[in-house]
């Protein structure tokens, strides 16, 4: 992957031509899957596949002036800063809420994505295109959230929401979610492996500290947070490192206790909670379903449990 900043002018309108083709496609998605129940939405994300199209056909044109027929494929997988998104038929079926918040942050990258290229434009054109669509996609990012008509302290309170959720819901809930599940094998392996409550402590220390201390570069060196507005990676990697700690360390605790069946009651006592707090979190600032949720987190868990006890039963 290329950083953003090595990215030529050319390199930079190509991948602008991309990512407007891309979210076209996905409008064009959104719409026909929302047509039926939400036909209203529906013809606003119609509205902005037709405005997307138009945006890419600008910058094809100012393309072939400045560079000719030939337009490189460069994809937003191929540039250092995109957050992954879920591909949207793996996203059925739509919800209206999960789809205008997909959109909005969308909207928000492709933003960012246009004000930073136009900064780093010289040629006059160029930079002035850019700057015109960096303001249609503002007002994009509204549409997308079905609220034009709100007052100011309702976008404060939803930009305030995002920045919470990009900063340190993400990075946080990832490492939990690490933390908790893949440390559960080596804790469980290690005490029904010794029968030593102790032992078992020193293992589920030692993964759990390791693991945060692994998910907390990952995170911090993933992206710089410039176009996805992530905020600074070093405090992104320290919430993903804490809360990775965090969800090994919860349930390592009780093999302090020096008797045997009892600290194996109460770690699995703290992991139910674990899990129960991990869908907790993905329903309320994810828009996850409720079941789909507990479903993945309690299969993941269980999965990993009884791998961990299976292997330190041998």
């Amino acid at each position: 992957m290329k950083n953003f900043d090595s990215l030529s002018e050319q390199e930079i309108l190509a991948l602008a031509i991309s990512l407007e083709e891309d979210d076209e496609r996905i409008y064009a998605d959104y719409a026909e899957g929302l047509r039926g129940e939400y036909p209203e939405t529906a013809a606003a994300f119609d509205d902005m596949r037709g405005e997307e199209s138009e945006h890419r056909r600008r910058l094809i044109e100012l393309y072939r002036q400045r560079f000719g027929e030939h337009i490189p494929l460069i994809r937003r997988t191929d540039v250092r800063g995109f957050v992954k998104r879920q591909p949207i038929w793996l996203a059925k079926p739509l919800r209206l809420g999960a789809i205008r918040s997909q959109a909005s942050a969308m909207e928000e990258e492709t933003r960012r994505y246009y004000e930073k290229a136009a900064s780093r434009a010289h040629d006059a054109s160029t930079r002035q295109l850019l700057d015109n669509l960096a303001q249609v996609e503002r007002t994009h990012e509204h549409r997308a959230k079905g609220d034009l008509d709100s007052t100011v302290s309702l976008h404060e309170d939803e930009a305030r929401k995002k920045l919470l959720v990009l900063q340190i819901v993400q990075p946080g809930l990832a490492g939990l979610m690490d933390g908790s599940v893949s440390t559960l094998a080596p804790v469980f392996a290690a005490a029904f492996a010794s029968h030593q409550t102790w032992t078992a402590f020193l293992v589920g220390l030692a993964a759990s500290v390791g693991a945060g201390i692994s998910m907390g570069f990952a995170e911090a060196l993933s992206d710089d947070g410039s176009l996805t507005g992530r905020g600074l990676p070093w405090i992104r990697g320290l919430v993903c490192g804490l809360m990775t700690t965090l969800g090994g360390i919860g349930h390592t605790l009780p093999f302090l206790i020096g008797q045997f069946n009892l600290a194996v009651g109460i770690a699995i006592a703290v992991v139910l909670v674990e899990l129960a707090t991990i869908t907790w979190v993905r329903r309320r600032y994810m828009d996850t379903p409720i079941f789909s949720a507990a479903m993945q987190v309690a299969l993941g868990g269980a999965i990993v449990f009884a791998t961990g006890v299976l292997i330190g039963s041998w």
